[in-house]
């Protein structure tokens, strides 16, 4: 599974002598304080820097070492994965959809309904994500070049690995063995495309749980993907 490892530091935090020295000195003001006017923890003393537009913050050594430095505040790639990420989950709804009735193979009209089993809730979940964090962001659906999360088939060819419009005509005509070999060719081809955009989000995103569902993304279709093409 593709882990992006989060950072806890102490090594972020600027370690400083000379408050260690300032805390076994006794001067008229009594002990060595911190940026808000609070008396500095015993012992070794570590700055850590504040968030933007707040001061450094003096701490003991232990507390910041329990401290979490980065902050997961969603940012644009977030929004843009999500966004974008319905979409492509839905076309492979779309495409399950017809191997019930069409598909010849069993192993086909399985996998069908695996992808559909753990899609449906997948595309609940970013939904709910987006909610909780403001709802859809305009434009957001724009980002890396992939075209529109929202909009028509055309938009949505844009993104990777999106079938076409002749494509899914085709796949909803076949039939059989002929439904089998083009359904898994567009399949490995709709995978390939979510790894894609599951790898840019973990490069490039900074909220933890949109990262937690980009790797599950890289791991499940990652392990569908080497199926498929066992069974092409």
């Amino acid at each position: 599974m593709l882990l992006k490892r989060r950072t806890y530091t102490l090594t972020a935090l600027v370690t400083t002598a000379v408050l260690a020295l300032g805390a076994c000195d006794s001067g008229a003001g009594g002990g060595p304080r911190s940026g808000a006017g609070r008396e500095a923890p015993p012992g070794p003393s570590v700055i850590a820097p504040g968030k933007p537009g707040e001061a450094a913050e003096t701490m003991s050594a232990k507390e910041a070492a329990e401290r979490r430095v980065d902050d997961d505040t969603p940012n644009a790639a977030d929004f843009t994965y999500t966004q974008m990420m319905i979409a492509h989950h839905g076309q492979a709804l779309t495409m399950t959809e017809l191997a019930p009735k069409r598909a010849a193979s069993g192993k086909v009209k399985r996998l069908a309904s695996r992808i559909s089993a753990a899609q449906g809730p997948e595309i609940g979940a970013m939904k709910r994500w987006l909610k909780s964090h403001g709802g859809p962001r305009e434009g957001a659906e724009h980002g890396h070049g992939h075209g529109r999360g929202h909009g028509d088939d055309h938009d949505h060819a844009t993104m990777p690995g999106m079938a076409t419009e002749a494509q899914l005509k085709q796949l909803r005509a076949a039939k059989g063995k002929a439904f089998d070999q083009l359904f898994l060719k567009l399949m490995i081809t709709h995978h390939s495309g979510a790894v894609t955009m599951a790898t840019d989000a973990l490069a490039e995103g900074n909220n933890l749980q949109v990262e937690e569902m980009a790797n599950d993304v890289v791991a499940q279709q990652t392990s569908e993907i080497s199926r498929m093409r066992q069974m092409d």
